[in-house]
Formats: C-alpha cells, structure tokens, sequence
C-alpha cells in the first residue's frame, strides 16, 4: 500500500479514536464547564487507550528566517498526526475554525478536530478540518 494511504487510514483511526474519547468525556461531564476541564479528562482517556498525547505544545510562527515565540498553542497533538483544538463556547464562530486551520499551516499537520464541549450533545461541536497544503 502507498504511503500516503497509509497515512490518511491511520490519520482516520486516529480522529475516530480521538471522537470516541471526547463523547466518553461528554457524556460523563456534560456542557457548562471550563475548556481546561475537558482537556485534562481528554488527555487521560486518550492515554487510557494507549495514545501518545502532548498538551499545550509551543507552536511558533516562522517568518523569513525568524523563529518568532509569540505564544500560540496546540490543545492536543495526538500521536504525532492530529491537532486537536477544543473550545467550551456558545457556538463555534468562523474565527476558531481560522484558528485551527492556521495552526495546521504552522505546523505542517493536514487534519485538526475542533470539538466544542459546551453542547446538548457532542456531534453538533464537532468538526475535522483539512489543510490540503
């Protein structure tokens, strides 16, 4: 099989996976609380099967030849394939998707989940974007 097919079953794995993991959190927790909340209890469901999960990961913005540390951070990279971008907000506005799609360009990564907690029920906060590069 071709690379990058490899590449994108895995990468499905890994989102379906991460999906998984977020309505476990979801249905335990519910919606109204701190975005902070839901990270921490996601990072440990993940890790509970087996995933390789970093929080919080410095994402720089190279310009030219500049490395410029302007604070701008991965929610979740998991398994080294998926940007993970929560939020715990009213409704998801074009401007988190804006967000997350730049992270992706940053960082060289092709799919981001953005998953919005604060909702009656978790597949209406969900969505997978796409950086075609």
């Amino acid at each position: 099989m071709e690379k990058s097919k490899i590449d994108i079953e895995r990468i499905n794995e890994v989102s379906g996976s991460i999906v998984d993991a977020a309505i476990k959190v979801h249905t335990a927790l519910g919606p109204g609380l701190l975005e902070s909340a839901y990270e921490a209890c996601l990072v440990y469901e993940l890790r509970k099967r087996g995933r390789k999960v970093f929080s919080q990961v410095e994402l720089p913005v190279i310009y030219e030849d500049v490395r410029l540390d302007v604070g701008y951070r991965i929610d979740l990279l998991v398994d080294d394939c998926v940007i993970v971008e929560l939020k715990a907000v009213d409704k998801i506005l074009p401007i988190h998707e804006a967000q997350l799609l730049s992270y992706l360009k940053l960082s060289g990564f092709k799919v981001g989940l953005l998953i919005n907690f604060n909702v009656m029920r978790l597949k209406q906060g969900i969505k997978r974007l796409v950086n075609n590069l």
